[in-house]
């Protein structure tokens, strides 16, 4: 750092270690109101971080909450499915209209945007990034209490882009029990530690198994150590959900606002209170 540094690194030319980084954070459209804003992410793909995400919507829309759901999983979309959503999104001279699931809560995917729903999004890093910046910026949201961001896997470009272009409230982290998934949990909450972002609780998926004909429960994928991984981080909030085949199937029917469960209720009211 120079002798003659006046701290003022935005009229700076210089190139120092105390160099700030220019402001990346980016309003919402202006006929948008979006009162808190919650990422729901995970270290690896498959532990049911869109499900997770769906039915959060979903609880807080049941409780008269203004929901939305912003799919950054720009490449592996399945928000539109969840809710049976087959109508595509459209845009006007003021920014995209979100569609809307059966009981309200407004979406919006790329996967909306795509003339077949199966059509794969085979597109570099900056413009998946750039698109999650639009769907924050240029769609139409309207008056929004909560909305969750279903976030692709891993600490790539899209969680760097929401952290730092998007004032987030919150995330909420979803894994599984094994050890493996444990130690890229670490690594997740690692990352919302270096970004300043508050993890308001962890979701354990497919946390156990209760045999419909005894009742016993068996812990398929082996013992927990969720509960250690939170304490060491001061993570406030846990929550474990079951194997559950009805849960797949209403998700995979797009009945996502059917289902039926007080496993996330913890989080809903801890949401509500924070």
């Amino acid at each position: 750092m120079s002798e003659n540094c006046s701290h003022d690194c935005g009229s700076c030319s210089s190139d120092c270690s105390s160099r700030k980084p220019a402001d990346l954070l980016i309003p919402p459209n202006g006929k948008s109101e979006i009162r808190k804003v919650i990422a729901v992410v995970s270290g690896k793909g498959g532990v049911g971080k869109s499900m997770v995400t769906s039915t959060m919507a979903v609880l807080m829309n049941r409780l008269g909450k203004k929901v939305a759901i912003l799919d950054a999983d720009i490449t592996g979309p399945s928000i539109p499915k969840a809710f049976g959503i087959r109508e595509k999104a459209h845009g006007t001279k003021e920014g995209m209209i979100p569609c809307e699931s059966k009981n309200g809560i407004k979406v919006m995917s790329v996967n909306l945007l795509l003339d077949n729903e199966t059509d794969p999004v085979v597109w570099r890093g900056p413009l998946i990034a750039e698109t999650v910046k639009q769907f924050w910026r240029d769609v139409i949201w309207g008056d929004i209490d909560y909305m969750f961001i279903d976030m692709p896997p891993g600490t790539g470009d899209v969680p760097l882009t929401v952290f730092q272009s998007i004032v987030i409230d919150g995330i909420i982290i979803v894994t599984s029990p094994q050890e493996l998934v444990g130690m890229i949990v670490d690594k997740a909450v690692k990352m919302a530690e270096m970004m300043n972002v508050p993890i308001l609780g962890i979701v354990e998926n497919l946390s156990y198994f209760v045999c419909p004909h005894c009742d016993e429960i068996h812990k398929i994928f082996g013992e927990s150590n969720i509960d250690a991984i939170a304490a060491r981080h001061n993570i406030p909030m846990v929550c474990k959900l079951p194997i559950d085949p009805s849960i797949a199937a209403r998700c995979d029917k797009g009945e996502t606002e059917n289902l039926d469960g007080h496993w996330l209720d913890p989080m809903v009211g801890f949401l509500e209170k924070n």
